[in-house]
């Protein structure tokens, strides 16, 4: 991986979190998302995993797995159009 790819990878990733934070902090957030969301960024944080970390493989398959479902179901909940208007918040933040 070149640095460039690096640099827009790193780019998207810290729009994307842009995007979960204006989420949440939008009035018209359902309240599945804001669970959704906040029960995933409490489950990277913690200490306390389902499968400890010190397993080989299998400590670090649960992150792999229930990160991904936890915001995957908070964005599905979120309207598409409000999704629309912060990437578009973003965007002209960004330029």
């Amino acid at each position: 991986m070149n640095r460039q790819s690096l640099t827009t990878l790193v780019k998207k990733f810290m729009n994307e979190i842009a995007l979960y934070r204006r989420i949440l902090a939008h009035p018209r957030c359902p309240r599945v998302t804001r669970i959704c969301l906040g029960a995933a960024v409490a489950y990277a944080l913690s200490p306390i995993d389902l499968i400890p970390d010190f397993i080989p493989i299998l400590g670090y398959i649960d992150d792999a797995v229930i990160l991904p479902i936890l915001i995957y179901i908070a964005l599905k909940s979120v309207p598409r159009e409000l999704i629309e208007e912060i990437r578009v918040q973003i965007t002209t933040a960004a330029s």
